[in-house]
């Protein structure tokens, strides 16, 4: 695979994926895991031409999202600009298949 990803997250979310890798795939894949390169989104993944094999269960991850303010002409500042954890879920790349070509 030759997928690279924009991956900025923290020293903890890593450690806390390479984890459940290490889990369900043994150390060796747990040393192989690359955020950049062999664990995304199912988003991430079809776009790039992969499907998440039917049955895969996700790893759960989060990522920080920044909040946007509802109202545009609101004078309180303080609101824009914070962020809130959300959960995301990974797949790694023994969860995955190649898509179907079109026929």
């Amino acid at each position: 695979m030759t997928i690279e990803s924009t991956w900025k997250g923290s020293a903890e979310t890593l450690e806390l994926v390479r984890k459940q890798i290490a889990q369900r795939w043994g150390e060796a894949d747990a040393e192989a895991y690359d955020p950049k390169t062999n664990c995304f989104t199912f988003k991430q993944w079809k776009r790039n031409g992969y499907v998440v094999k039917k049955g895969e269960k996700g790893i759960r991850s989060y990522t920080f999202v920044e909040a946007k303010s509802k109202d545009k002409d609101k004078a309180n500042e303080a609101e824009d600009g914070m962020k809130y954890r959300k959960t995301v879920w990974l797949f790694y790349q023994k969860q995955v298949e190649p898509l179907p070509e079109a026929e």
